[in-house]
């Protein structure tokens, strides 16, 4: 069991946060699956603070979402402050991650993300506005991290000390670096570390494609809990198969396609429910690579699917799919979803190496949440 907090997870799993993945529709897929704390796709906090639409059309919510979970973004403490309150006092929001590990050069030329942490004064304020802005709901506020910026500049170990101090309940790292991006092999022993120095829980996350995945990090790093991201591409009922790992059941064969075309119904079927038909459908064209990778559907239907704009259209194509076709098993513990190659250099604000310390710097205060 992880507790984050209040609140208690017999599954010691929590869904990593993607721009435009993990919305409403997937969060409540994937929880059908398993049980876990299934995070919203990043927001950022100027954005909620001064009502974009756009952000606020984001934080949506299935009904059955028993734990509602909000990942923020900023680089100014006031305005993670008062996002934080407005999750906890408008949205019902019960546990706040801390993003401190977006890649994306958009944010990290603006000194977010990934390469906040090199500023350790300015991410202990920012963590303690937050904490102290929650506090009085009760709600726990998590931060996620990576190692550092590049193998220069590590920044993982002191965030760890920083957060502890602030009163973050539990922190996440991933294994590579803002240069790594997605590239190359996470470095669980850097993640076994952070797991030594600290006393509050600590999650490891990077290179989890299978359930056994999970174990294997939990046994090899003493982490209290695994985050899950592009593992699930495609794949929800990898939090089943994560369910049944960590209660020592054992694990259901793999679906058929079949059962894939079913869990992509369902999965077109909750995105139309929260978005209306024709924007849904185009939602989950997006999907359709992943969870056909593998599989023997022709070009073709690949073609029509991802041109699909009804719910009756997905049910006619889907029908011509072989049901019996086995899971592809050269799919079996292989990476999914992006990986890229490492950069040469993280675009960071000018002069950004210069201290350790943040207060006074130039650094900007997004407006826009998501990908």
């Amino acid at each position: 069991m992880l507790k984050i907090g209040p609140i208690e997870l017999e599954t010691p799993v929590v869904l990593a946060p993607m721009a435009g993945i993990t919305n409403a529709a997937y969060r409540r897929l994937c929880a059908e699956q398993g049980a876990g704390l299934y995070v919203c796709e990043m927001i950022t906090s100027r954005g909620l603070v001064e009502r974009d639409a756009h952000t606020q059309d984001m934080l949506v919510f299935d009904e059955l979402e028993t734990i509602r979970s909000v990942q923020l973004y900023g680089t100014d403490p006031h305005y993670v402050g008062e996002a934080t309150k407005i999750l906890c006092e408008e949205y019902g929001v019960a546990h706040v991650d801390l993003n401190f590990g977006c890649p994306v050069p958009k944010v990290t030329r603006k000194g977010g993300g990934g390469v906040l942490p090199w500023k350790r004064t300015l991410l202990g304020h920012i963590l303690e506005a937050a904490v102290a802005a929650a506090e009085p709901y009760g709600v726990p506020v998590t931060m996620k991290t990576r190692k550092g910026i590049d193998d220069d500049h590590l920044t993982y170990m002191d965030a760890g000390r920083i957060a502890q101090d602030a009163g973050i309940a539990a922190i996440a790292l991933h294994g590579r670096t803002v240069s790594q991006a997605y590239s190359g092999n996470a470095d669980w022993d850097a993640i076994a570390s952070l797991k030594a120095s600290l006393d509050i829980p600590v999650l490891g996350n990077g290179d989890i494609w299978e359930a056994a995945d999970a174990l294997r990090m939990v046994e090899e790093t003493g982490v209290d809990g695994v985050v899950v991201g592009r593992g699930c591409l495609g794949r929800p009922w990898l939090f089943r198969d994560l369910a049944d790992a960590f209660a020592g059941v054992e694990s259901q064969a793999l679906p058929a396609l079949g059962a894939v075309a079913s869990m992509m119904r369902r999965h077109a079927e909750l995105l139309c429910q929260h978005m209306g038909e024709e924007r849904g459908c185009k939602e989950f064209r997006k999907h359709i690579s992943w969870y056909l990778k593998g599989f023997p559907a022709g070009g073709d239907m690949r073609r029509d699917l991802g041109l699909v704009s009804t719910l009756a259209g997905i049910d006619r194509l889907i029908a011509d799919l072989d049901p019996s076709a086995p899971f592809p098993a050269s799919e079996l513990g292989a990476a999914r979803g992006r990986q890229g190659s490492p950069r040469d250099k993280v675009v960071v604000p000018e002069g950004w190496y210069d201290d350790t310390d943040g207060t006074g710097c130039v650094i900007a205060e997004d407006t826009i949440s998501g990908g």
